[in-house]
């Protein structure tokens, strides 16, 4: 709970100068930037979390690794290590995330599908499920789930809209199984 607090402050700030700067888009780029190396590179992931070396190296290596990122960016990071919190980075960056859609009204979703959706099914699965959600916009990321029999399974936030054919099948086979205990409780 302690770093999900962390991560919340900081990303907050982020938020902040990011919007004073009117820059929450590029900051956003920029941090998954950052969460894919940190998530990806095995060896700058130890190397940043490591507690045996100094921070002046940690430091210069992300000074290195970001040259191009913003500033207020890399000095995140920076503070990050100075106050020994270089294992809150993708937390931090989640949070970021979050908020920022927050401030622009929008949602990610991930659509678990049997093959790639075309551009225009993506369209239309945003508009729909923004539409149902109250957001002005809804991101799309596809996921193919070779266990899914047919339709689509969405994911925004914490709810899933099922509409697979397993979805459909479980639903019918709930009423079925309560209908048949009703059943049995009149007899």
């Amino acid at each position: 709970m302690k770093q999900e607090l962390v991560a919340k402050r900081y990303a907050d700030a982020l938020v902040q100068i990011a919007r004073e700067k009117q820059s929450i888009n590029i900051f956003e780029e920029e941090l998954k930037v950052v969460k894919e190396v940190v998530s990806h590179n095995k060896e700058f992931s130890i190397f940043l979390r490591s507690p045996n070396i100094e921070s002046a190296k940690k430091k210069a290596m992300v000074q290195n690794a970001f040259a191009s990122l913003s500033k207020e960016i890399v000095n995140t990071i920076l503070l990050l290590i100075d106050s020994r919190r270089e294992n809150t980075v993708v937390e931090i960056v989640d949070m970021y995330i979050e908020l920022a859609n927050k401030e622009r009204n929008i949602a990610d979703a991930t659509v678990y599908s049997i093959r790639q959706l075309t551009e225009e099914e993506k369209y239309a699965i945003a508009e729909t499920f923004a539409k149902i959600c109250g957001k002005a916009a809804i991101r799309i990321h596809n996921v193919i789930d070779d266990n899914l029999l047919g339709g689509i399974k969405v994911r925004i936030d914490n709810r899933i809209y099922d509409g697979s054919l397993q979805g459909k099948i479980t639903q019918i086979r709930r009423e079925l199984i309560k209908k048949s205990a009703g059943a049995s409780l009149e007899k």
